[in-house]
């Protein structure tokens, strides 16, 4: 049987366009077909909100759960996120890898519509054949897509304005906070591939962050929700590999393999300017990471969680 991505998203979208009142978003119609469902700009949204957000991004191939989580004796709100299929759920769907750039609208988007455009490089390391008549794509931004952005999509992605749906968050909402939290792993199977591992051999995945405080405005939200998986993210993965590759490979995936590693991600992008091309792409990773052998059932440890700067972000 076939998989789908941008099926089984467009399904969950319509669920929680049928529970719109409850997880308070807001679903609306474009001019030219295109759904569009706010999950915290014009309103409130949620944690739910952002969990569905979140499932919706990695083309309903993980579980996420929220969880309480206990670090270092401090104990604060946080999300779970499992999968068995990594490499598709996460940098085939959910990863934000298409820069979206349109008569004065920007948004980096994610999901599994990316799956059909294929703009990225990344596609030519990973085995995913999607072919879809619908597609589903979430972005992070404050102000809604207009109708031209909607019809460049869709024809980018080979689908009529009508069976497109874009998804949008503010950084500085809960559901922002959420689907964000909710990339801690897809942050770590980046990561691999950028070192040159076959992300193929991640056999599952298992991550969990803690959710960020909701801030007042978008650039604290990016300090916030980047300091959650950089100094509180903890992701355990099972893979198909020799010891000896494993060992050599777990010291450079932790965010503390990066340069750049050490104050509130507010300050270091405020130090490079606001450019996140300045910033050490090293340093977007978990905290800690585990990889465990699924063929010796060894396990391989690097990194751990930075109580103190997740306390300076967070305020306390």
């Amino acid at each position: 049987m076939r998989l789908s991505l941008n099926d089984q998203a467009r399904s969950l979208a319509h669920r929680l366009t049928d529970d719109a009142a409850a997880l308070r978003v807001a679903p609306s119609s474009l001019p030219c077909g295109a759904a569009v469902i706010d999950c915290g700009s014009s309103v409130p949204g949620g944690l739910e909100a952002g969990r569905r957000f979140a499932e919706i991004c990695m083309g309903g191939l993980a579980t996420l759960s929220f969880t309480p989580l206990v670090l270092g004796g401090r104990w604060m709100p946080g999300i779970v996120v499992t999968t068995d299929m990594p490499a598709l759920a996460c940098l085939g769907s959910q990863y934000a890898g298409w820069k979206l750039d349109r008569e004065g609208y920007f948004a980096m988007a994610s999901g599994p519509g990316r799956a059909l455009v294929r703009a990225e490089d990344l596609y030519e390391d990973l085995e995913v054949d999607e072919s879809s008549s619908s597609a589903v794509l979430c972005l992070e931004a404050r102000d809604p897509p207009p109708d031209e952005l909607a019809v460049y999509v869709a024809e980018r992605a080979g689908v009529a304005p009508g069976d497109l749906t874009l998804l949008f968050a503010p950084t500085a909402s809960l559901a922002g906070g959420v689907q964000i939290a909710a990339r801690v792993v897809e942050t770590a199977l980046h990561k691999l591939h950028e070192l040159g591992f076959d992300v193929q051999r991640v056999i599952s995945a298992f991550g969990s962050c803690p959710l960020p405080p909701v801030a007042r405005k978008d650039p604290e939200a990016i300090g916030r929700t980047n300091d959650a998986v950089l100094y509180g993210g903890q992701v355990e993965l099972t893979v198909d590999a020799d010891d000896d590759a494993l060992a050599e490979l777990v010291p450079k995936l932790p965010s503390s393999a990066s340069d750049d590693y050490g104050e509130p991600f507010g300050k270091v992008l405020e130090a490079a300017n606001w450019d996140f091309y300045e910033i050490d792409a090293l340093l977007f990773s978990p905290a800690e990471v585990r990889l465990v052998n699924a063929a010796s059932g060894r396990s391989f440890h690097a990194g751990g969680v930075d109580l103190d700067v997740l306390g300076r972000s967070f305020g306390g």
